[in-house]
């Protein structure tokens, strides 16, 4: 029980006597020359009234990652719908470097409806892409992050992220002895909110499989921390720990055959891999002092962990299938660097780091592991749980803002913010999914 308390008293510590939470993305830094784009109303030519609006949802996504300035519909000389309409001029008059228009109708004989765009650049007087998608008016708000990855990856070559999603776990204090918490999934903006999991007894290090059809979880719901799998479509979900004391901290395997995990089972807390095929479990790190925190390097070759075995909190690696495994130090030019993951690019480490002792500041950074170039992203003082998109572009973070717990989000450069805030409860520990499609 005393793991338990120290665990559960971290965790309500940071909860304000609120309930119920939403999330929805405000904008807090851009880059400073925005490129300029024109998203025209999509036109619709059936009979009543959409529930959603396709092309202010493009125009939500590219503009919430910072990069993108929209025209504003007031402003724009005419509304084509297909490329026939379109005349560049028009377009560059309003100094516009690119222009996406597109209509919708229902597809004959059915209850879906077709939704075709045209995403044109400018300058050079050139269809870049287009096509017809079809779906239900339920998919809609799909359909739309879609176009959006579109955009996204030929305005900047990099692979959208606006269909992924997001874990994350939301507190809602009811009174001093009931805390209710839960397991929420989302649109990466906050969107469409469901509930995977609703306890009294915390919830902890959600963390997606790379299919994206389950997800792995701390639970205390039987008084001790236990690892939980859970498939999102059925809700079908099986104990996969249950060992003495500590259990905590899964991560999937990047070929998601095996979960990483903490365990205290024989005193202090060390490395485990588990095979979720064999359920077999091997020890990979033995050592008095705290190791913990594990993530995967991209090729699953290694584990990176945090561990206290020199003193203070600082980044190490082990490498997996050695006869013996070997641990490398990552950091040394901080006081405690901790949370540490790997972009795609399997070089640049991002974690949470507390630069002196004299400071009290935890900040999300990212360090190159061969040229020691650090960059430190963010300006809040208690950051934490950073996780990245799959597409190496953003890191969502968990920090505090007007008191509560909110998810912030930062591109790898540093030049682009967004925040999730949360009108009501406290939002911890966000996962970001990989690619769903």
């Amino acid at each position: 029980m005393k793991i338990r308390a120290v665990l559960v008293s971290a965790f309500i510590c940071l909860l304000p006597y609120v309930a119920n939470a939403e999330l929805s993305i405000q904008i807090t830094q851009g880059v400073d020359n925005p490129i300029p784009i024109a998203i025209v109303p999509f036109s619709w030519e059936g009979s009543g009234v959409l529930s959603e609006d396709v092309a202010q949802i493009v125009m939500n996504d590219l503009e919430q990652v910072g990069e993108f300035r929209s025209l504003s519909r007031s402003n724009m000389l005419s509304m084509p719908s297909e490329e026939r309409d379109v005349y560049y001029r028009d377009w560059d008059i309003l100094a516009q470097d690119y222009l996406l228009v597109g209509k919708i109708n229902r597809a004959p004989g059915s209850q879906l409806v077709q939704v075709q765009y045209e995403f044109f650049d400018i300058n050079r007087e050139l269809k870049l892409a287009g096509e017809v998608l079809t779906g239900s008016v339920a998919q809609l708000r799909d359909i739309g992050h879609e176009i959006s990855n579109v955009v996204f990856e030929h305005v900047t070559g990099t692979r959208g992220a606006f269909t992924t999603q997001i874990l994350y776990v939301v507190a809602d204090y009811v009174s001093p002895e009931l805390t209710n918490f839960r397991l929420e999934k989302s649109d990466y903006d906050g969107q469409r909110a469901q509930v995977l999991l609703e306890s009294p007894e915390p919830i902890m290090s959600p963390s997606w499989s790379p299919t994206g059809l389950d997800v792995a979880y701390v639970s205390f719901e039987t008084d001790f921390p236990r690892i939980y799998i859970q498939n999102i479509a059925t809700g079908q979900r099986r104990q996969i720990t249950n060992y003495p004391n500590i259990n905590s901290s899964p991560e999937w395997s990047p070929d998601g055959t095996k979960l990483a995990m903490v365990l205290s089972k024989g005193g202090s807390p060390d490395i485990y891999v588990q095979d979720l095929n064999t359920n077999e479990l091997i020890q990979i790190t033995d050592h008095p002092l705290i190791d913990t925190e594990p993530s995967w390097t991209v090729d699953g070759r290694s584990i990176v962990f945090m561990s206290e075995r020199s003193g203070q909190p600082q980044i190490y690696q082990i490498e997996l299938g050695a006869q013996s495994y070997e641990v490398e130090r990552l950091t040394f030019g901080c006081f405690q660097c901790l949370n540490a993951t790997f972009l795609p690019d399997g070089v640049n480490l991002v974690h949470v780091r507390r630069e002196t002792r004299q400071s009290p500041n935890y900040q999300i950074a990212v360090i190159n592991i061969e040229t020691d170039r650090l960059i430190t992203l963010t300006e809040t003082s208690l950051d934490e749980s950073p996780s990245v998109a799959p597409n190496g572009s953003m890191i969502m973070y968990a920090t505090k803002f007007n008191g509560r717990g909110v998810l912030d989000a930062v591109s790898i450069d540093g030049r682009v913010k967004f925040r999730l805030p949360s009108t009501q409860g406290d939002v911890r520990e966000p996962s970001w999914s990989p690619f769903l499609n």
